[in-house]
């Protein structure tokens, strides 16, 4: 059964503006289904192949394209990067909107050539696991977020209901966030998110970059499923496996470039330190995270030492889900003074920064603000939102003067 992509929307509007839109993602994210379900129903659709050359694509591009014309569908087209040039020189003929649709599983390679190629042409839409939206489903449209944004006051006053989800959370967080997992029985998800660890993340990582020693690219994967949620650190990375702090940069590298990592930069109060400080890292999907750690249940994240880690790492993930559908997207910072406060996320849009806490408990209370309003001292010039305390909770309730805790699950 296909599920309502809130991200849809955003599609439609950028192929009525733009000759080339590139949907890009991690493996099994959707996106082909995404396109099948949605401009897929009026344009014809390839999909390549990283062995057989589909109808000479790669081998005489301008002949594919001939007998191809848009609007068109090119569904994993990093396997077809002859194509990418052609494709400049037809858009640069005929400016029409909504010629072709792309989409790629890499940041690398093809895509990152395409970004060069396509400059002023072509624009990037990133597609990721579901959103707690899309889970509650049948048709999703809508976020918290963006009503928060928009209009604290309002949205206190009147706050929306929680989503109704089929799953609790420590089953939720075990089952991750990736289409398919949704629909399997508990017994044998285990079993994909090994089989997509195998598939996908060390096939596309093989495409990528040349790594000598899998076994040990094996242990990375696990151990960076195990440091997720936290400061990036390049050496104690490194010194876990033995290896130099070049190495572990460049296969983290790799991970971001397959969409399986990503990392939040941390905030400072100029612009200069605002990049020199060490990001925060999240595994891209709970469920990959729980499998690599060997966690055998929903049950057991209870009593897991990651789990907070994981919770955190979720709310992560849907907060930049949903910061995707806004043009331009808000900014996502942490912050963490030298004294040990911490904001977990800082989202600044429009000039207002609005700091947002996390506690995987279902009663916070006044003392979980405490770090927010150090951030207020500490920057007492910067204009503050009002701040949040998101957390599996039943209901929405004031903490102190200026913060909130809000369910994470919030319609």
């Amino acid at each position: 059964m296909y599920r309502e992509r809130i991200i849809s929307k955003r599609l439609y509007q950028l192929a009525e503006h733009f000759p080339v839109v590139v949907v890009s993602g991690a493996r099994q994210v959707g996106k082909s289904t995404l396109l099948q379900n949605t401009l897929g129903k009026t344009m014809p659709m390839v999909i390549f192949d990283p062995v057989l050359d589909v109808e000479n694509a790669r081998q005489d591009p301008e002949l594919f394209l001939n007998n191809r014309e848009p609007p068109l569908i090119l569904d994993e087209i990093q396997y077809a990067p002859e194509l990418v040039a052609c494709i400049k020189r037809r858009v640069d003929r005929h400016r029409l909107p909504g010629q072709f649709i792309l989409t790629g599983s890499q940041q690398w390679g093809v895509l990152k050539s395409m970004a060069e190629s396509l400059a002023g042409r072509a624009v990037f839409l990133d597609l990721e696991g579901f959103c707690l939206a899309e889970i509650a489903g049948p048709q999703a449209t809508d976020t918290w977020l963006g009503r928060w944004l928009a209009d604290p006051d309002r949205f206190i006053k009147k706050p929306p209901p929680r989503l109704d989800l089929p799953t609790p959370l420590f089953e939720q967080l075990w089952r991750g966030f990736l289409p398919e997992a949704q629909e399997l029985p508990l017994a044998v998800l285990p079993d994909f998110h090994l089989g997509y660890q195998r598939t996908y993340i060390e096939r596309d990582v093989r495409l990528l970059a040349e790594v000598s020693d899998w076994q040990t690219f094996g242990r990375f994967l696990r151990l960076t499923a195990a440091l997720t949620a936290q400061e990036v650190n390049h050496s104690q990375l490194g010194r876990e496996l033995g290896l130099t702090p070049q190495t572990s940069r460049r296969w983290l590298d790799l991970l971001k470039a397959t969409f399986q990592w990503f990392e939040v930069p941390a905030f400072a109060g100029n612009l200069v330190k605002r990049v020199s400080g060490k990001p925060k890292g999240y595994v891209a999907d709970t469920g990959l995270a729980c499998a690599a750690q060997a966690i055998s249940s929903p049950a057991a994240i209870g009593g897991h030492p990651l789990m907070g880690h994981l919770f955190e790492t979720a709310v992560a993930a849907e907060l930049r889900k949903q910061c995707a559908l806004f043009s331009p997207r808000p900014n996502l910072y942490h912050w963490r003074s030298h004294g040990g406060a911490e904001v977990d996320f800082l989202l600044e849009y429009n000039g207002v920064y609005h700091p947002m806490e996390v506690k995987a408990k279902s009663n916070p209370d006044r003392r979980d603000t405490m770090s927010i309003t150090a951030f207020r001292k500490k920057y007492p010039d910067l204009p503050v939102g009002k701040g949040l305390v998101l957390a599996p909770a039943e209901r929405m309730i004031q903490l102190s003067e200026q913060d909130y805790c809000l369910p994470w699950d919030t319609a």
